[in-house]
């Protein structure tokens, strides 16, 4: 079990505006942490034949996650921090998604066993800009490859602007059962400002069509922080998404990064909201899904009591891993496609980010793998702490670590304190309660034996509001 049980924290309608003003004085640039390490402590130099050697010695008794990155899309939404490509024909994606067989091909030809999967995930980009015809063809691969375990999550992300009734039809048909809906607002300005017009009717088409084809688990993904957005705009939002009725929300801070993604220099800095009201329209919206049943997960994740999510945060089991918070607890998971993030037992395996040179070592003959992280049990250790804070907002570093190696982290321990004097963490022996959603990051950075200042390493991260 990840977590000792669910954290009554992030069960109150608001964590905290009387310290609003106590988070702002504190916040700072800190990472995301899907993993632990972070993505930019991957090496580089990981051959085909290092990975061969990972994924010969892949248990065959455990069941694993599979993930597809498609890094397309028809349109270009200025926030987006993705790896994603443009396009507007059908030849490169058609072909991109023979390389995704071949791909699946050399890692069947590279494994001593069949693993089966228990959880399927397709992303991108867009995943839906694939042809029907190529996403029958990667779906009918995985297949003849991997079996299945027994009620499996098969999930594809949508953009609803694309979503066709063959589309739901044949994603129905394979076994998808789960989809992620990208709307991020609703608001016309806010999303011209991002070059993504999308108007309601859009997206409640789209949810409706999954529906009527028997895909009844509903993920919507929103943003906070984009152009334009007011407490009134963020209001109106949470009116339309609760008329969808989702079955989880992922409620994501949009992060600025145009040093790293050049288009993000198309949304004017002006209309930005500033992090004061980053935070209220954080909490217009979580206290609203709140009221209306839904029960916080995490730091930006609401779900429907009876969703598997809501399930795993009660029992302590729920994950944190590059898709974000989830109910999958298979300790490996093997990603296909450019740029695609995998984790084995050994340490994390990414690889090539380029479509071209992507292509060029499957050409060859060899898996198109750039960058590992191996891990070391520091690593191991630190992942744990810090997934349990971010799953629980909660860890005792004894039940975790046992007492004897929890006293290597009383720095760690002491340098949070200043945040306990706030009022923004409770402290008891070796075990640490966070208080507000926007402080578990700045929490789990005290963990991070990486984490350095940009004038060191040259590494920026996104604020932790």
């Amino acid at each position: 079990m990840v977590n000792e049980g669910f954290c009554e924290v992030w069960q109150s309608p608001s964590m905290g505006n009387c310290t609003k003003d106590k988070v702002l004085s504190f916040d700072r640039a800190v990472p995301r942490y899907t993993s632990y390490p972070t993505s930019p402590h991957f090496h580089e130099g990981f051959s085909d034949a290092d990975y061969r050697a990972w994924l010969a010695q892949l248990p065959s008794d455990d069941a694993i996650s599979f993930y597809v990155h498609v890094p397309f899309c028809q349109r270009l939404c200025w926030f987006c921090g993705c790896h994603t490509k443009i396009t507007l024909r059908e030849s490169p994606v058609i072909d991109y998604a023979d390389y995704l067989v071949r791909e699946i091909d050399l890692l069947a030809c590279a494994l001593q066993t069949r693993p089966a999967i228990k959880h399927l995930h397709f992303g991108g980009g867009s995943p839906t800009i694939l042809p029907l015809n190529s996403y029958r063809r990667v779906m009918d691969t995985i297949s003849e490859v991997f079996p299945f375990t027994k009620g499996a999550e098969i999930a594809v992300e949508i953009d609803p602007r694309n979503f066709t009734e063959g589309m739901a039809a044949t994603y129905a048909k394979s076994g998808v059962n789960r989809v992620s809906f990208g709307v991020q607002d609703f608001d016309d300005t806010v999303m011209k400002a991002v070059n993504r017009p999308q108007p309601y009717g859009v997206v409640y088409r789209s949810i409706d069509l999954a529906r009527e084809y028997g895909i009844n688990n509903i993920n919507i993904d929103l943003m906070y922080g984009l152009p334009y957005q007011t407490i009134e705009t963020m209001e109106k939002l949470a009116d339309n998404v609760l008329t969808l009725a989702p079955d989880r929300i992922a409620l994501f801070g949009y992060a600025h990064v145009p040093w790293m993604k050049k288009h993000m220099r198309l949304i004017p800095d002006e209309a930005l909201p500033d992090i004061s009201l980053r935070y209220d329209l954080f909490e217009v919206m979580a206290r609203r899904l709140e009221a209306a049943g839904y029960e916080a997960i995490g730091i930006d994740h609401f779900a429907k009591k009876n969703d598997a999510l809501a399930v795993a945060a009660r029992g302590g089991t729920l994950r944190r891993n590059f898709q974000g918070y989830t109910a999958d607890a298979a300790k490996s998971l093997l990603a296909i496609g450019a740029s695609a993030i995998g984790q084995l037992p050994q340490g994390y395996v990414q690889n090539t980010i380029h479509v071209p040179q992507y292509r060029d070592r499957i050409d060859a003959g060899k898996l198109p793998v750039e960058k590992s992280r191996v891990l070391t049990d520091d690593d191991r250790l630190r992942a744990r702490i810090i997934e349990h804070l971010m799953s629980a907002a909660h860890v005792d570093l004894d039940a975790v670590c046992g007492t004897a190696k929890a006293a290597e982290f009383t720095p760690a321990i002491e340098e949070l304190r200043k945040f306990e004097l706030a009022g923004l963490l409770d402290i008891k022996g070796n075990s640490i309660t966070v208080k507000n959603r926007f402080a578990v990051r700045l929490a789990c950075a005290a963990f991070d034996s990486y984490l350095r200042p940009v004038s060191e390493t040259g590494q920026r991260h996104v604020t932790a509001i």
